[in-house]
């Protein structure tokens, strides 16, 4: 008796179960959801301030799965996690820089200023005369100020008009350009009214013993009487006329500090 033997199915070859691969793979899975939640962390705070980088960052992450999908070969799940967490780690890294570079500051505006709002404000250094200024013209104050502009333009630091109740003779005083202290009193006369022998003697009574000049200097719009001139030569007091000022107001002269009594007197 024949007995027919049974056919039995081939068994299909398929992966064995490999507990190393599977543990490795929660291993890498558990790591990049941890790196993940950081990373959705610090990328909740970019997003807020830099939407541009999430933006970016979203665009990468699209084409990194786009590229893989293309891929035929079948890639396996210990690779798919470990290149996962590398782009995690990328992403996470760029969105920590991103934390830490300032924020650029908004560009404000320039707003110009209205018309005239700068008017009271007064600068610091007066122009210097023009040639041929009409100094009979001027104010005790503006005359003060007009010598004040000459000692500026010729070179004079720290010119200032002191001129006023209790100044003592001085109404301008200022540095040379050779360092000495300059005082000066001005006298704006009318031409039928000269410079005397009493004014000469109030300053000179000032000027070097209050003032501590080194260089004192009388500037008028009209002339000296010859007594006052006689006395400013015993004293050592520059003297200039109207003639003077003119020539030193123009540039014809010297400034009166630099040539002495004989060079600027009357």
């Amino acid at each position: 008796m024949t007995m027919h033997r049974r056919r039995t199915r081939p068994r299909r070859r398929g992966r064995r179960f490999d507990l190393r691969a599977t543990a490795m793979f929660f291993g890498l899975l558990a790591t990049a959801l941890i790196v993940a939640g950081f990373a959705v962390r610090a990328l909740a705070g970019v997003v807020q301030r830099r939407p541009v980088w999430a933006v970016v960052l979203l665009c990468v992450v699209v084409a990194v799965l786009l590229a893989h999908g293309r891929r035929r070969r079948r890639l396996s799940a210990a690779m798919i996690a470990r290149r996962a967490g590398e782009a995690l780690e990328r992403g996470t890294s760029t969105a920590l820089d991103a934390l830490d570079d300032p924020a650029p500051s908004p560009l404000r505006p320039v707003i110009p200023a209205p018309a005239g709002a700068y008017d009271d404000v007064l600068p610091t250094v007066v122009a210097p005369v023009a040639p041929g200024v009409a100094h009979d013209a001027l104010s005790p104050d503006e005359f003060e100020a007009a010598i004040a502009d000459l000692c500026v333009r010729d070179g004079c630091a720290r010119v200032e008009v002191v001129g006023g109740a209790g100044d003592l003779g001085a109404d301008v005083t200022a540095l040379t350009p050779d360092g000495r202290r300059l005082v000066v009193q001005c006298k704006r006369y009318g031409e039928d009214n000269k410079v005397g022998s009493q004014d000469l003697q109030r300053f000179g009574g000032t000027c070097f013993t209050v003032h501590e000049a080194d260089v004192a200097l009388v500037v008028t719009t009209s002339d000296f009487t010859a007594p006052a001139v006689e006395y400013a030569e015993q004293c050592g007091i520059v003297c200039v006329n109207r003639d003077a000022l003119l020539a030193w107001s123009e540039g014809r002269a010297p400034e009166p500090w630099a040539v002495g009594v004989d060079g600027a007197q009357a």
